[in-house]
């Protein structure tokens, strides 16, 4: 599988990368997750990303890496501690949460650390980041990242204190592709795309839970012919994958042979510059003042 070097870091990133959060939440047995982490790697993906508040994600990648950490470049996400939602931005606390994370994941160290979507007000004051700079000085984390979107994003790319941002980037959440990408470009910081299927929202035919609905309203609207057929998700993950900029993109399965099948559809190579443009001209079109980035 293709890698690209993850902005001024040192890390060669596999174009995909593993997302934990569906393990988490879904409460996947340590059988599955071996599994799956076993199918990720053997597909050539090096790149984990998980968070402390995805229930208990980081506990099970720890135990079912094993002996195969080495092979992977650990990223996770400090910041809500007691669950999505409730944000804990206390020095002292996200200090704690990382030790956690460290516990959790049985690792020495963590390869990347990121706020997870505080708020802009929060990352002006400083203290967050200085929290995190310190974990950095005492060896418990390497590179340091902010996850999220609109101008708190934009304000942590242009801030110079951060090695990568994690944005959300897909067919139906292009507003990164003009606030932060270009800026990012220029700062030499890595980019992690998030969602970059849409969480798949196009294959309801009728209105999804509320977690699926802002994207399947806006891809309703968007209308792209190349959701009626089978080559949707290739599509929308070759987008996402030839944006430039974006370095790794990542995904969430429960199913072992999904990576295979994944990097199958990437050996095309990313979109060539006149799809992406009529993907990007349809989006100028038709996207409201409120299709913002989803945090």
């Amino acid at each position: 599988m293709e890698r690209r070097r993850l902005g001024r870091t040192d890390m060669e990133v596999s174009i995909l990368g593993f997302g934990g959060s569906e393990i988490g939440y879904e409460r996947a047995s340590r059988r599955t997750v071996t599994r799956l982490l076993d199918g990720a790697l053997d597909a050539g993906l090096n790149v984990i990303d998980t968070a402390e508040c995805y229930e208990d994600s980081e506990a099970l990648i720890g135990r079912g890496l094993g002996a195969r950490r080495s092979e992977v470049f650990l990223f996770t996400k400090c910041g809500h501690a007691g669950g999505w939602g409730r944000g804990d931005w206390r020095p002292a606390s996200l200090l704690r949460s990382i030790e956690r994370s460290l516990e959790r994941l049985a690792t020495d160290r963590i390869d990347l650390i990121q706020l997870h979507s505080c708020s802009l007000a929060h990352l002006r004051a400083g203290d967050v980041i200085a929290a995190l700079e310190r974990a950095r000085e005492r060896g418990w984390v390497r590179y340091l990242g902010y996850s999220g979107d609109g101008e708190a994003a934009r304000w942590a790319t242009a801030s110079g204190r951060f090695d990568t941002l994690q944005t959300s980037v897909s067919i139906a959440d292009q507003e990164a592709l003009d606030l932060t990408l270009p800026l990012a470009r220029e700062r030499g910081v890595g980019v992690i795309a998030k969602r970059p299927l849409a969480n798949v929202a196009w294959r309801y035919s009728r209105k999804p839970e509320p977690y699926y609905q802002d994207y399947w309203a806006r891809l309703r609207a968007l209308d792209y012919d190349f959701l009626k057929g089978d080559a949707a998700v290739a599509t929308a993950l070759r987008f996402t994958l030839g944006i430039p900029g974006v370095h790794t993109a990542i995904v969430g399965t429960r199913r072992p042979d999904r990576w295979q099948a994944n990097a199958a559809l990437l050996q095309a190579g990313p979109l060539s510059a006149p799809e992406i443009e009529r993907i990007r001209a349809r989006w100028r079109e038709v996207a409201a003042p409120s299709w913002t980035g989803q945090v």
